[in-house]
């Protein structure tokens, strides 16, 4: 835009400048505050803009100055990158498929370097640690640190990615592989992000309702450019920004490459994320420019070098690293006359030294500084950097420097020379560790700036020193009694379970009901007054449901976390509330509740990050089955959760029946996982069909069966004559039912009926004692529970379910005898569930048509009888197959 009256234009800013320097930055805030609602009030529209110029956020002169040592940390820093290289490229010597990152540490070294020396805490006795996200290619650097601290040895550095024979290096952070090591699996893209926004929210939780103290700790997440294009990594900001979660600090390392190419090789991925976040309420600090920028920006009266760097894309600035120094005095600076004078008394190699920030500690040092005193806000650092830093002409800021593994010989010298390591031209080839003598001052600098923040990280704690006690099985007896002559479903008895848990004494207030905006759905509105749903900002308007016994209750210190119509943020919350015993020292009870469709299905990949960092809780997979939620059709009808349940080796996965069912499953649960410490969780799915609830049957066996996976529900009536075994679970247990008096009554067989609460576990059981018998040939043999229960069990069986017919086809080579599984393979669709169950072939005729087929395998009818059964049904044997509908 042309100035036409440039003098008018200096008379307003150099007024500004005197407010700014006798009255502060307030007054200069509040004056143009008020210019622009003026302009507003007279109808003018103001040039809109939601990002500052391409420079750093922090002045030089507001800068808070480094305190320590900027030489001995480069020496330090130096040494670290050297053994994380060497440790990568050593790997790939042994077999060059190990593979392995070096330019995303190589980027961003000093965004680290500084956060150890002076802001990550580590766990004291009297202060929990700050919760640190690492970037996941970045892990050889992190092991390259540890090394040097003497929390890793030489052979452990050797044994990267080489974990089959124990004591090896994961690839990335995997708190599964290295319990004690790493805190958060994060190298999913997206998932760090998200995780650690609900992380930063859940600590806030736990201050808020009095369960852990305010130790002004903080969550740092360590992102990249290129992963903020992941849905998850922006899908939860705002609420971030909304909660004013001023615990979290993210920091992106902006090195403009992601995998394959530039991030945004036509635009500024700095500024675009500098829009996204201040718009959803952040603190944005970008560290775009080192300190040789400084003198540069000083010169640049006219405003022009700023007006390039404005212009310039991404694309850009990664040829100005990748192509040296007179590349970017002719193409860069070159643009303008006025900035290519800026830069005329520079040699061409003084041009290509002009730093980025995230390389600067200095400037990084200030940002951090500025992040962890701001309040009010979450705080995002933007650091602009390069990939591959370093690397040479192989990898640095090259499009394929993400792949690189190895350095030719004539990079690792320049490498050695740019960082001034002590090699010999001798030894490079053999790519030595260099760990400096325990007395030296490396070590001594090193280990007095840990000691300072409290000690190592990142160091995980295994267990919680909180132990809490276990309600016993009896104080469930509500619904182990059963429901009478009521008709209830088994989300109902959740619900009932989840209100007795949660008045326990003992457990009641570690309890963290999670909701996905689908209380009223589930029958759980009740609990909004009983234990009111958790809001930082607590209840500004009154309900206008309040004048009702079950309103709508939002209070700061509220037990449930209702998280609206977000499964992937619900279930990020349910795993920082699972994961509390070991980042909190507050071990918490998550029971998160959802459609079960939307669980595995939509959030698989957290599922399977609950895994990895040893959660503990329960996933509650509501209104499940193919036709158990009948109306609500193909988006909705679940019948494959468990399949894909059974993929989580640490998963422990229920379809109980009965109302005591679900008690004995959540009792053992709380024993197994917060009484013995196991690294398991639990998914159980409860359904909206209602019938009569029984009691728990009397015996020990029913208990064992019940947690096993299978029991005998029912005994058939008479010992002999023709005879099957019938086995249902879910709702479809009650179909089996009522088809076992159809073959009693129309075909004189009498069945005995079984329980099936998981054939996931029977599975595993039954592959434990496989392999237990093939590696132990002159052992005495193991049996599995299924084996054990159906053994001299007279007839075929039949099992029944509202899910594919693979979940109960789990188990067949370890059924005695003929095996034939009913399921619900194909898309669901909408009607009565009477005749959902007629079109998936699972419904009380199916069953008996099942049942007559195995007696006609086993010998004991001829087929004329199952015709007889189809027409009496009024089955049609040319009907379309489900699958294909």
């Amino acid at each position: 835009m042309h100035d036409i009256d440039p003098i008018e234009t200096r008379e307003w800013l150099d007024s500004l400048d005197s407010v700014l320097e006798k009255e502060g930055e307030d007054r200069a805030h509040y004056l143009m505050t008020r210019l622009s609602q003026h302009a507003r009030a007279k109808g003018t529209q103001l040039p809109y803009a939601i990002t500052t110029p391409y420079r750093n956020t922090i002045p030089p002169e507001k800068e808070a100055r480094m305190p320590g040592d900027l030489f001995m940390e480069r020496r330090i820093r130096s040494l670290v990158r050297w053994n994380a290289l060497a440790m990568v490229m050593r790997a790939n010597q042994k077999d060059s498929s190990l593979g392995g990152h070096i330019s995303s540490f190589a980027s961003s070294a000093t965004l680290y370097d500084i956060g150890y020396n002076y802001f990550f805490h580590g766990h004291e006795s009297d202060r929990e640690g700050d919760l640190v996200y690492y970037q996941g290619h970045t892990s050889p650097g992190i092991y390259s640190r540890a090394f040097l601290e003497g929390r890793l040895t030489e052979d452990q550095l050797n044994s990267f990615r080489q974990e089959v024979d124990g004591g090896g290096l994961s690839s990335y952070p995997h708190p599964w592989l290295m319990p004690d090591f790493w805190q958060f699996p994060t190298v999913s893209m997206g998932l760090g992000p998200l995780q650690a926004i609900y992380q930063a929210r859940f600590m806030k939780y736990l201050i808020n309702r009095g369960l852990a103290p305010d130790q002004n700790r903080k969550v740092w997440a360590f992102l990249g450019d290129g992963e903020m294009d992941e849905p998850e990594s922006l899908g939860a900001i705002s609420l971030a920004g909304r909660e004013n979660l001023d615990n979290l600090i993210f920091v992106v390392n902006c090195n403009l490459q992601r995998l394959d190419g530039p991030v945004r090789g036509n635009g500024k991925i700095i500024q675009e994320l500098e829009g996204v976040f201040r718009g959803a309420g952040w603190n944005v600090l970008k560290v775009t420019w080192g300190r040789h920028w400084d003198q540069l920006f000083a010169k640049d009266k006219d405003g022009m070098l700023q007006k390039l760097m404005d212009e310039a894309v991404d694309g850009d600035y990664q040829n100005c690293k990748a192509k040296g120094g007179a590349w970017t005095r002719e193409h860069f600076f070159g643009r303008y006359p006025e900035t290519l004078k800026l830069v005329e008394h520079l040699s061409d190699d003084d041009i290509w030294r002009l730093n980025r920030g995230g390389h600067d500690p200095y400037k990084v040092y200030a940002a951090y500084h500025a992040a962890v005193k701001h309040t009010g806000q979450p705080t995002i650092i933007l650091a602009k950097t390069v990939k591959g830093y370093g690397t040479g002409t192989t990898g640095e800021a090259s499009n394929i420097s993400h792949n690189v593994k190895k350095l030719p010989i004539d990079d690792l010298k320049q490498f050695r020379d740019r960082f001034d390591l002590p090699i010999k031209d001798e030894d490079l080839p053999n790519l030595p560790y260099f760990k400096p003598a325990e007395d030296s001052p490396e070590m001594i600098y090193m280990r007095k700036h840990r000691e300072k923040l409290g000690g190592f990280i990142p160091a995980r704690r295994e267990q919680s020193d909180v132990q809490l006690v276990i309600p016993e099985l009896s104080a469930l007896d509500a619904v182990l009694k059963g429901s009478g002559e009521r008709e209830i479903s088994t989300t109902m008895a959740y619900v009932r379970v989840l209100g007795a848990l949660a008045k326990d004494k003992s457990i009641g207030k570690h309890i963290v009901p999670i909701i996905p905006d689908e209380a009223r759905t589930f029958g759980m509105e009740g609990m909004f007054r009983q234990l009111g749903i958790y809001s930082a900002k607590g209840q500004k308007y009154e309900p206008v449901d309040s004048d009702q016994v079950m309103f709508y209750k939002e209070s700061i210190t509220g037990q449930i976390l209702e998280e609206g119509i977000n499964e992937a943020g619900a279930h990020a919350a349910w795993i920082a509330a699972a994961t509390s015993y070991s980042s909190n020292n507050v071990p918490m009870i998550p029971f998160y509740a959802f459609y079960s469709m939307f669980g595995f299905q939509r959030t698989g990949d957290l599922a399977w990050a609950a895994g990895d960092i040893q959660a503990r809780g329960f996933l509650i997979g509501a209104t499940s089955g193919r036709t158990s939620l009948n109306g609500e059709g193909l988006q909705h009808q679940d019948g494959h959760s468990h399949v894909l349940a059974s993929t989580v080796p640490n998963c422990i996965s229920y379809d109980p029946t009965y109302g005591y069912e679900l008690a004995v499953i959540i009792q053992d649960g709380l024993r197994r996982m917060y009484g013995e410490n196991e690294s398991v969780w639990y998914y159980i799915t409860t359904m909206n069909d209602s019938y009569k609830m029984p009691a728990l049957p009397e015996g020990d066996d029913v208990l064992e069966g019940i947690v096993k996976g299978l029991y005998c529900f029912e005994e058939g009536k008479k010992s002999q004559g023709k005879r099957v075994q019938l086995i249902g679970c879910g709702t479809i247990l009650e179909e089996v039912r009522a088809a076992a008096e159809l073959l009693r009554d129309d075909f004189g067989v009498e069945s005995d009926i079984w329980s099936a609460t998981s054939f996931n576990e029977l599975r595993r059981d039954g592959l434990n004692a496989v392999r237990h018998n093939m590696l132990n040939p002159e052992a005495e043999p193991q049996v599995c529970w299924v084996e054990k229960q159906l053994a001299g069990r007279k007839g075929p069986v039949v099992a029944a379910t509202d899910y594919m017919k693979v979940y109960s086809d789990q188990i067949r080579d370890f059924v005695p005898g003929t095996y034939i599984t009913l399921g619900t393979d194909g898309f669901g669709r909408s009607d009565t569930r009477a005749r959902l169950r007629e079109f998936f072939e699972v419904d009380r005729y199916f069953v008996v048509i099942a049942a007559l087929t195995g007696l006609v395998k086993d010998g004991e009818i001829k087929p004329s009888v199952v015709t007889k059964a189809l027409k009496k049904y009024n089955i049609n044997g040319d009907k379309a197959n489900p699958v294909y509908c």
